[in-house]
């Protein structure tokens, strides 16, 4: 019976997304509001739920809902990342190693990478498959914890990874920039994955739509004075090409 009403409870909760406590009370009227929370505990322990302030939400719910924060992402600001990316190209060239990080503008310069010898790192998995479409890269992928709201790894394990590779150009994203705070992200794990490569490279080329200017996350991976060349699809802020400039930096 126990096993059966778990069944039953599981497949409440995978069809609806989630449940109330309430809502099982009154399915199973015999059956104690304590027994109920351990029947969803269980579920918790076996990988199928994720419990919450009274009830519990279906673990295929929270994923899919993250993946679609990827896919909503992906479709911002498309016109501005294509400019970017195709902008980004005129820095490829075969014979050098480089670095792709994470993100969606750092897709669609993956999806214009010519189907040439070129040696490639990422962290972002995506990226990896997209670019093994062609035959002639050798893609490496970063190992590690992935983020399902970018879809990148990072972790202690892609910077102990980090500490034994060589980066020649690496193609860095951001989700802000301000000249106060410098180009932060909203993960800690990932900006400190972002610091080792923008460490390692011998060319840093950000690259980044306006719409990230004066858009601070917590975590700063890197200064103005840290980059090379900074890729824009629009014309920046007077104040920020002027300090760019006075650091030597490229603005494409």
């Amino acid at each position: 019976m126990k096993i059966q009403r778990r069944e039953i409870i599981n497949a409440y909760i995978q069809n609806k997304g989630e449940v109330r406590l309430k809502e099982l009370e009154k399915m199973f009227p015999d059956v104690s509001a304590m027994t109920l929370r351990r029947d969803l505990s269980y579920l918790e322990e076996q990988g199928q739920i994720i419990r919450v302030r009274g009830g519990a939400k279906s673990i295929n719910l929270i994923s899919s809902l993250k993946e679609d924060v990827y896919s909503l992402r992906a479709m911002e600001n498309v016109e501005a990342k294509m400019k970017i990316a195709k902008k980004a190209l005129e820095y490829v060239e075969t014979g050098r190693s480089y670095y792709i990080d994470s993100g969606t503008t750092m897709m669609c310069l993956s999806k214009m990478l010519p189907d040439k010898n070129l040696s490639i790192m990422t962290n972002g998995p995506n990226i990896a498959l997209e670019i093994l479409k062609h035959s002639s890269p050798s893609v490496t992928l970063v190992g590690g914890h992935i983020n399902r709201n970018n879809l990148s790894i990072s972790g202690i394990n892609s910077l102990n990874f980090i500490k034994d590779i060589n980066v020649d150009i690496a193609f860095m994203a951001t989700s802000g920039f301000s000249l106060e705070y410098g180009f932060t992200c909203g993960d800690y794990n990932e900006c400190e994955l972002k610091r080792a490569v923008v460490r390692k490279a011998r060319k840093v080329i950000l690259l980044m739509d306006v719409s990230k200017i004066d858009k601070n996350m917590p975590f700063t991976f890197a200064t103005l004075s840290d980059v090379h060349i900074l890729i824009t699809d629009k014309q920046l802020p007077e104040s920020i090409e002027q300090a760019a400039r006075e650091l030597g930096i490229i603005i494409h």
